[in-house]
């Protein structure tokens, strides 16, 4: 599966620590991130990200571009639901996951329930919707 990663500034850490801590399950995927989220968690868990822009300079316009081509099958965002600057492309990627149907998590919970499903199999209805798709090489 193609998963995208995503994560406000004071939340990269979380994601930093999230993708260490589910390496196992994330290195059996295809990943790929905004520059500065993606940089962080390579460099950290020593998985293989490709990476976009960052999000000041379009990376969430690239995911999306992705999603919309059903690319991606799932996005991992850990947002700040405090700091109103990020709102414009959480909206947009919100708002492509919807129309698209892809696995969408904006915070910790949501994101550990999705990859323990992803772990047990019950994504695997994307490989049908989505058969060996590899939009970017790491």
């Amino acid at each position: 599966m193609n998963i995208a990663l995503m994560a406000h500034d004071n939340k990269k850490e979380l994601m930093v620590q999230f993708c260490t801590a589910y390496a196992g399950i994330l290195s059996r995927h295809t990943l790929c991130a905004t520059s500065v989220t993606g940089k962080m968690v390579s460099e950290a868990s020593g998985l293989p990200i490709h990476l976009f822009m960052a999000r000041i300079h379009g990376g969430a316009e690239q995911i999306g571009a992705r999603i919309a081509y059903n690319e991606i099958d799932m996005v991992l965002y850990f947002c700040d639901p405090n700091n109103p600057q990020y709102n414009e492309s959480l909206t947009y990627i919100t708002k492509l996951c919807d129309q698209n149907n892809i696995p969408f998590a904006t915070n910790l919970a949501t994101a550990e329930m999705l990859i323990m499903g992803l772990a047990r199999g019950d994504l695997d209805w994307r490989d049908i919707v989505n058969p060996k798709t590899k939009p970017f090489t790491t």
